[in-house]
């Protein structure tokens, strides 16, 4: 009994001391996971990165400053000119309330912060709860230790990085921390049955919507792996309380968001959910009905409930198909269409397609975004089948559906992301098991120890069952000291089934320290890719450019050069046209009314300014005299190599208008099907508006007007703008912003001159009569 309570005290001050030392790790995950995501703001400044970040900070400016009932109401007329925008009702609220609530709470606490500081480190601060989230997750899986590993490889892998990185305020900073603690508190309720575990995950699946749009992902990954289980036969009381409330409760909450709405219930993606929650209800009354029945009632039960069951099913089904065959588009969304079909974008959505984070990813993407990760998701599937149960079966679900997303849309490399920490986070904490275990039979000194420790533990049975023997025969125990003493030492006794698979599992002692080594090394090798991809490929923001050359450092400010040039010389109403890719930057830095932004609901709108880009000056002048456009903007690369310019994507353009207004055609601008903008040019390129704004001048920077980035001299050099008029160019060239030049007055009864000669004769008879000055 003492050693008993010895051994008990023993491993309840380990247990004590392994829970603070996992407390004090998870610390300083916490902090790599901040800290590493600093270097946009150590290099260059506190500033936010890339597009749609832009529109997010001015949302959250103004509701920061109006409150959230006039956010909800709020009406831009800023933007998408002259049809204006209802910010509320079209936009996910849950970054913008994050941050808001951030700022709050922080004012409060007389920190006085301002808006921007609070939106550039909310990403950062996200990445450290995602990676606690991830070690909860992991640890529910496969134990402490592959927690800790998981969340230390989701601090640093690059592809969270470069959604998290300080400055990159996007939805994805809040929403992948939202989707691993949805998927925790699932296999939390999973694992427990516990309906407040269920209701906490229905909240966190409702903090999810709020978010991003990638919440249908989640909606459909946990029907799934409940019809996994349900057809493999592990069907139990604990899986209908995981599921169950969250579809109910999930999608009540869901509705409440103005943007989803009763999209919740009538598109496409949430319907897996709904069919697989009629199931389950068939599969438990089932087993409920089995309880209570004998075999043959039990039976005929059966086939009455199969038949109304499937009665219902059939009912729904047509109800579903009679929705679905109403929409053209089947009841699915033009992005979840591309995911399902990846050619659909290009062939009917072009204004999908355009976008680069839209493209299939190529094969060197997932090296430098998850890099040694992808040889190691092998092994922790393998792992998760030894043993497998409903937890890791969600996981090995969850990483074969995120890798086929990842491969269609290299934005979705995201979601790939922490499955493939997961599972390498298991892979490596289960390798240093083995090893470690085999090194620890391998030494002396430790395989006694570890023997010893074993034996204690494990030879409770051995010593019961004596006990029983000495009660059934008492004579024949009567035995020496010696002879006790031989029976209790764990080298006579019988191996349990446990020491027998560790010791089949013991390697020998060069292979476990070599391959421990080499882990590390690789284990090296990952934080140094990870830091360098944190301080060099994902640091930069997209509104700063940087370039280095034999002369130091380059730095390219043309972007906010030219929208300052707006905010201080155009007047407040003015109305600035420019593809669609920069109007989220010209409204929350020019502060200026634009006709098209990165939201583009409307395909019409956007093909408008695509096609009026791709016509001759007079007709594209007309278009935008239509819209009450008086400056139009235009980003060029070819002076400093910048490749991401608007000649670059001006193909996109032509697609898009030719997609609503059929007489932009593509082949016009194409010779022998290559896009040019040399002397081998189309006329129609080389005449067209964007062609001509982008190129106004540039003969005179070298003389020979050669484009870096197409690298070639572009086909018309000397030509006149005579219905636009340049009003400024930044430093760098790469932003050119001109002025349309107003009408001209029309003089009454001017008539134009006919091209052919009259006759003589009709001369003639015109000649005595006066000619009208009206």
């Amino acid at each position: 009994m003492a050693a008993s309570d010895a051994q008990n005290g023993v491993s309840s001050v380990r247990h004590a001391f392994g829970n603070v030392l996992a407390f004090f790790i998870l610390l300083l995950i916490g902090v790599l996971a901040f800290s590493i995501r600093l270097f946009s703001v150590i290099k260059y400044e506190s500033v936010i990165h890339e597009f749609d970040p832009y529109f997010n900070y001015r949302v959250t400016q103004f509701l920061t400053k109006n409150g959230i009932y006039d956010f909800w109401n709020w009406f831009d007329d800023r933007t998408w000119y002259p049809l204006g925008r209802v910010i509320g009702g079209t936009v996910y609220p849950g970054l913008t309330l994050t941050a808001g609530t951030l700022w709050w709470i922080l004012n409060s606490l007389n920190i006085p912060l301002s808006v921007e500081t609070v939106c550039v480190f909310t990403a950062p601060i996200f990445s450290a709860f995602a990676s606690w989230a991830t070690y909860l997750l992991t640890k529910e899986v496969k134990g402490a230790g592959a927690g800790l590993t998981a969340a230390v490889l989701l601090a640093m892998v690059p592809s969270y990085i470069s959604r998290s990185v300080a400055g990159s305020y996007d939805n994805e900073a809040v929403a992948i921390f939202a989707l691993i603690f949805t998927f925790y508190l699932y296999i939390k309720t999973l694992n427990t049955g516990s309906l407040f575990y269920a209701t906490l995950n229905s909240i966190a699946y409702f903090y999810m919507v709020c978010s991003w749009g990638g919440y249908t992902f989640i909606i459909n990954l946990i029907p799934m792996h409940v019809l996994l289980c349900i057809v493999t036969g592990r069907y139990s009381s604990r899986l209908y309380i995981a599921y169950a409330p969250l579809v109910v409760l999930g999608t009540l909450l869901a509705s409440l968001v103005p943007v989803v709405g009763f999209n919740a219930v009538m598109t496409s993606e949430h319907f897996a959910s709904f069919l697989v929650f009629i199931i389950i209800h068939v599969v438990a009354l089932v087993y409920y009905i089995k309880g209570i029945l004998s075999p043959k009632m039990f039976k005929v039960a059966v086939a009455l409930v199969v038949s109304v069951g499937l009665a219902v099913c059939c009912a729904m089904v047509a109800v579903l198909i009679a929705l679905v065959a109403s929409s053209p588009t089947k009841g699915w969304s033009g992005r979840s269409l591309s995911l399902l079909d990846p050619t659909y974008a290009s062939k009917y959505i072009p204004i999908i397609a355009s976008v680069s984070e839209h493209q299939p990813p190529t094969w060197p993407s997932y090296f430098m975004d998850i890099n040694v990760l992808a040889f190691l998701v092998p092994a922790g599937i393998i792992a998760c089948f030894s043993p497998l149960s409903d937890a890791s079966s969600f996981v090995v679900l969850y990483i074969v559906t995120s890798v086929y997303f990842s491969g269609v849309m290299v934005r979705l490399m995201l979601v790939l992301a922490p499955a493939a920490c997961i599972l390498s986070g298991i892979a490596l904490s289960q390798a240093f098991d083995v090893f470690t275990r085999s090194i620890k039979f391998q030494l002396p000194h430790l395989s006694d120890h570890s023997q010893a420790g074993e034996g204690s533990s494990e030879n409770v049975v051995p010593n019961d069952s004596v006990k029983a023997d000495k009660t059934e025969d008492t004579s024949k125990e009567r035995t020496s000291k010696r002879s006790k003493k031989k029976e209790k030492e764990p080298v006579e006794k019988p191996l349990s089934k446990s020491q027998i698979k560790k010791r089949l599992s013991v390697l020998p002692l060069e292979t476990s320290v070599i391959a421990i080594i080499l882990l590390v090394l690789l284990g090296a090798f990952y934080v140094v890719h990870s830091v360098w991809a944190a301080a060099e490929a994902y640091s930069a923001p997209s509104i700063v450019l940087t370039s280095h050359s034999h002369d130091g450092l380059h730095v390219f400010d043309d972007f906010r050069e030219a929208y300052a040039w707006l905010s201080h010389n155009t007047e407040v109403d003015d109305k600035v046209a420019s593809w669609w890719d920069y109007g989220y930057q010209t409204t929350a830095m020019a502060n200026r009314t634009v006709i098209v932004d990165n939201n583009t609901w409307n395909n019409t709108h956007i093909a408008t300014v695509g096609t009026a880009m791709s016509s001759p000056e007079k007709a594209a002048w007309e278009i935008f005299q239509s819209l009450d456009v008086k400056y139009v903007l235009v980003v060029f690369g070819g002076l400093v190599g910048y490749p991401s310019d608007d000649i670059n994507k001006f193909l996109w353009m032509v697609r898009i208008g030719g997609g609503v207004f059929p007489h932009i055609k593509e082949p016009d601008y194409l010779r022998d099907g290559q896009y040019r903008i040399d002397s081998m040019a189309t006329p129609t390129m080389l005449n067209c508006l964007m062609y001509k704004l982008s190129y106004y001048r540039f003969v005179e920077t070298d003389g020979k007007a050669f484009d870096r980035v197409r690298r070639t001299e572009i086909g018309k050099k000397h030509f006149k703008l005579t219905h636009f008029e340049e009003v400024f160019t930044t430093h760098h060239w790469m932003v050119r912003i001109y002025k349309l030049k107003p009408p001209k007055n029309r003089i009454r009864g001017k008539t134009k001159k006919s091209k052919s000669k009259t006759s003589s004769k009709t001369a003639s008879k015109r000649k005595g009569l006066k000619k009208n000055p009206f």
